[in-house]
């Protein structure tokens, strides 16, 4: 830590010779010189202080705030887990011993010990915390949480502002660690799906959070330079890659009630890389159609130059709306902003209202919302400028890079549906399945995710379950396991809804049956007969031989709809432990939570 002369009182003879002396000093030789700096401080101001007095000073100087700083992440897509990376680097470089740790992998009664605790936390699901995270909330919410007067803390909460549960598992942290007796280093900060400037702002509250406390014991703190993006290629979520797609196909036959694509791209020039269980971000463009009608409707000329962030870039009023804002989803902080631009009543008693106001924002868009709260008397920039950033979609990658040299495969299933009197259509589904065509370009970005990762040891049994487009990185796993040679047992459940339209990458799956690269595949298509069978209907058939494997140690991985198909799966899995087991509820469920513990149980669900 070298002191700069031009920002200090010290001559440069001084300066080198304080920066010599300081790398050398001991915490407690740190912590002497403080004191005796400032008994020396006292002694100055008052003649009369003598020998005993000055030396009472030292002894009862505070204890100085430690520089040790422990980052707990709790992440289901990997956002949390790369922000916490990022952040224990910056903090490294300013001198920080700092320690990053998934909240699974932390011994929650080290928290005890932990002076400076920086919390970066996801919410999943319906307010609930992500999996890698789950152990760790209930111990702080339990009876052996302990007092933690000596923490200070601060947390950073990641969410989605249009779920009703917004960053809720950030706030119950910020919460208990209050009650427990902690003392916030920085306040909490709440983030939506656009979170780098709110987290690099958070990043620079905790630097001088951490720097007033270090200050005021005499240590020299540098001013700092905040980036949450670390990464290998220079692309990344704020600097997306446009791939080229080299192929778009239709993997559903003739006469089937679903429409899933097959989407391979090139990562040609990129220098992107992945491993199986990452998932690719890719930021879409709304539906042209939907875009003319909202121009209609508000009478705004499609040419007119707009503003679109906070950089000052500018584009044409229609290429905003259709490359840079979020226009199909509605969010109770967007009404909130609109009810300002609004002369209708209607819109303030709407928001009045909580189960009203959840109602209506259930499957509307924008469109629906200036038709039913008009007149709008605003210009066009300043209505765009209440929207949300276009966010990135991300899907399970479909394909091993082993396999595929420069390649990145997708499973993307198209999202067609009626409601409130008009067909909507999901934004990078449908673009993908009508619009995209080989040649064209997709801003993508790869997506970490060390939740869903093959074990390391390629003779461990591994057991599949992913119906529908949930098959896509079960998919990646065995091309990986083919390149890569892996003897370890596998089992695959696959499920959809016919055998002869639905069958999502059949040949390939027969393939892996034939060369021995899959052990066994079981099937669930649940509209070939009158009783609708689901995989976790074929889980229970072979509850036997599956606790078999669980016993041998396999690693259970789920890939789809986490609110109906995960959760059935969720239930079916500690039901074969506790009847197969002879183990009573309570101690399945400790199995299951023992296992999802040590990372035998890893779930991608959305």
């Amino acid at each position: 830590m070298q002191l700069q002369v031009m920002n200090s009182p010290f001559s440069q003879e001084q300066a080198e010779l304080l920066n010599k002396l300081l790398p050398t000093l001991t915490e407690s030789q740190k912590i002497w010189l403080s004191g005796y700096l400032a008994a020396n401080q006292t002694a100055a101001a008052s003649p009369v202080v003598g020998e005993t007095q000055a030396q009472a000073t030292v002894e009862t100087n505070v204890e100085p705030i430690s520089k040790e700083v422990t980052i707990l992440f709790g992440s289901q897509t990997g956002n949390s887990q790369s922000l916490a990376n990022s952040t224990g680097k910056t903090l490294k470089d300013k001198g920080f011993e700092v320690t990053v740790s998934s909240m699974s992998e932390f011994k929650p009664n080290n928290l005890k010990k932990v002076k400076n605790l920086l919390i970066i936390a996801s919410t999943h699901g319906e307010g609930e915390p992500p999996d890698n995270a789950i152990s760790f909330h209930e111990f702080l919410h339990g009876r052996r949480a302990p007092k933690l007067e000596d923490l200070r803390f601060s947390v950073l909460a990641l969410g989605d502002s249009s779920y009703e549960f917004f960053c809720q598992t950030g706030k119950e942290f910020d919460q208990k660690l209050e009650e427990l007796g902690g003392t916030r280093l920085f306040n909490r900060v709440d983030c939506d799906l656009d979170f780098d400037e709110p987290a690099a702002e958070w990043v620079e509250g905790v630097l001088a959070g951490l720097s007033d406390v270090q200050q005021t014991q005499g240590s020299v703190v540098a001013e700092s330079t905040v980036t949450t993006q670390v990464a290998e290629s220079a692309y990344s979520r704020t600097n997306p890659f446009k791939a080229e797609v080299l192929d778009n196909l239709n993997l559903n036959g003739r006469g089937s009630n679903k429409e899933t694509r097959h989407l391979e791209i090139s990562l040609e020039g990129s220098g992107l890389t992945y491993q199986p269980g990452d998932s690719l971000g890719i930021y879409p463009e709304n539906d042209p159609v939907l875009v003319d009608l909202l121009l209609e409707e508000m009478n705004w000329n499609a040419e007119e130059i707009v503003t679109v962030n906070k950089q000052g870039d500018v584009s044409p009023l229609k290429e905003a709306l259709q490359s840079h804002f979020e226009i199909t989803v509605l969010t109770k902080p967007l009404l909130e902003q609109a009810s300002k631009l609004s002369a209708n009543e209607d819109l303030n008693k709407l928001l009045e209202d909580g189960e009203t106001l959840k109602a209506y924002i259930n499957g509307r868009d924008l469109l629906d919302l200036v038709r039913d709260f008009g007149p709008w008397g605003v210009s066009a920039q300043e209505f765009i400028s209440i929207l949300r950033k276009m966010p990135a979609r991300l899907y399970s990658i479909a394909s091993s890079l082993e396999a595929n040299p420069e390649e990145v495969h997708l499973t993307i299933g198209a999202v067609r549906y009626e409601t409130h009197g008009r067909e909507r259509n999901g934004v990078c589904s449908i673009l993908c399945s009508e619009r995209l065509q080989p040649g064209d370009t997709l801003p993508i970005y790869i997506q970490n995710n060390q939740n869903f990762k093959l074990p390391q040891n390629p003779e461990t049994p591994i057991i599949m379950v992913g119906p529908g487009t949930g098959v896509a990185p079960f998919r990646s796993f065995m091309q990986e396991r083919e390149e890569t040679g892996a003897e370890g047992k596998s089992w695959m459940f696959f499920g959809d809804q016919h055998f002869v339209t639905d069958f999502l990458y059949q040949t390939e799956w027969q393939k892996w049956i034939k060369d021995g690269v899959l052990t066994r595949m079981d099937v669930a298509f649940s509209r070939d007969q009158e009783e609708k069978v689901y995989v976790q209907h074929r889980m229970q058939e072979h509850s036997k031989e599956l606790f078999e494997w669980l016993q041998e140690g396999a690693v259970v991985y789920i890939c789809g709809d986490e609110k109906h198909m995960a959760h059935d799966v969720h239930q079916t899995l500690i039901e074969i432990i506790e009847k197969e087991g002879g183990l009573s509820r309570e101690n399945a469920e400790s199995y299951l939570a023992d296992m999802q513990q040590n990372k035998r149980y890893q779930r991608d669900v959305y």
